[in-house]
């Protein structure tokens, strides 16, 4: 299926299928859209499958805003593929992209792979950015349980070249323009995929210790800042919701994937105790208080990795699916593994 971003006023939004990206510019024509087979942002009004009337007025691009960081490249990118997908990002000669250890999946020959101390937000090499800086970077990597290096993709050719990051398990991958967010966004420590060279990866810490301990992502999560692009993946399907002011939802601590700086995190009991204990559903909420946008997760990898090792047969797990004879099945059809 075909999935749609779309961008009103430096606001993304997506993604979304074609008939709710319908009934999205229905409300408001005047801005871009993106799907995979595009290789940039494209009016709203210059795309038929959206069927818009050709004389709506285009709006100027989005525009983006200060950051506290130094500027970050500037990247095109195509998102391929529905359940495992993967992104491309296009790079001019001098431009640069960072991603974790180990996430790339093809390069062209002119992008030269460089690991970095740090999350690669300053400059190496050059005399720019210190070695107690670098070491603060890394520090702050490695408390979010990521590796102290990131792998830095430099094109040093000429004319264009592409460099391939792949999602580590099923689900999707969310590009996120930092303007968009006020140059800010909070997201759970592993879902970061990478992101334009410039962009600083820190750290986000709970202020109630209590969210800290009970909220599911623990104390520390990751805070992306800058003005570039950033790709953070998520399991299963993804839902972006913007919560109006004073609006409050409950979720599952593990389904949180990102959310703005101006929505607050906290937990809360989930029922009362034969509900928090039978319930199936945990002790505790996470309950998100507009106003901002957030994005959640149908599966999360914890989740998926603890149904995985439920079934595994080592810890009693059903191998014998369909079979009136079960584990016997098993022996005499020569699976006879204990």
């Amino acid at each position: 299926m075909t999935q749609w971003y779309l961008s009103f006023d430096g606001n993304q939004q997506g993604p979304m299928d074609l008939s709710q990206a319908i009934a999205q510019v229905r409300q408001n024509p005047n801005g871009f859209a993106w799907r995979d087979g595009f290789t940039e942002w494209q009016p709203i009004t210059s795309i038929a499958e959206l069927n818009l009337a050709p004389e709506a007025p285009v709006p100027a691009p989005p525009q983006p805003v200060a950051a506290s960081v130094a500027g970050a490249d500037e990247i095109d990118f195509k998102i391929f593929g529905a359940e495992m997908q993967f992104v491309e990002v296009e790079l001019d000669p001098g431009e640069s992209a960072v991603a974790e250890a180990g996430a790339m999946m093809y390069k062209d020959s002119t992008i030269e792979m460089q690991t970095v101390f740090g999350d690669g937000s300053t400059p190496s090499g050059d005399g720019g950015g210190g070695f107690m800086e670098k070491l603060l970077g890394a520090g702050k990597r490695l408390l979010t349980g990521e590796g102290l290096f990131m792998t830095v993709f430099t094109h040093t050719g000429r004319n264009k070249a592409h460099v391939a990051f792949g999602a580590p398990y099923p689900g999707n991958i969310i590009p996120v323009p930092l303007p968009g967010v006020d140059g800010c966004l909070i997201c759970q420590k592993d879902s970061f995929l990478c992101a334009a060279k410039g962009v600083s990866i820190g750290i986000h810490m709970q202020k109630k210790i209590l969210t800290g301990l009970f909220g599911g992502e623990g104390f520390i999560m990751q805070k992306l800042e800058g003005d570039g692009m950033v790709f953070v993946h998520a399991g299963g399907t993804v839902v972006e919701r913007r919560l109006k002011p004073d609006e409050v939802l409950d979720v599952d601590t593990g389904c949180i994937v990102a959310l703005e700086k101006s929505v607050n995190f906290d937990i809360r009991q989930a029922g009362n105790i034969k509900t928090s204990l039978f319930g199936g559903e945990g002790l505790f909420f996470a309950t998100l208080h507009g106003p901002g946008r957030i994005w959640l997760q149908s599966l999360p990898f914890s989740r998926l990795a603890g149904r995985m090792l439920q079934a595994a047969p080592q810890k009693g797990g059903s191998r014998g699916e369909g079979s009136l004879l079960g584990s016997l099945g098993g022996l005499i059809d020569g699976d006879n593994r204990f």
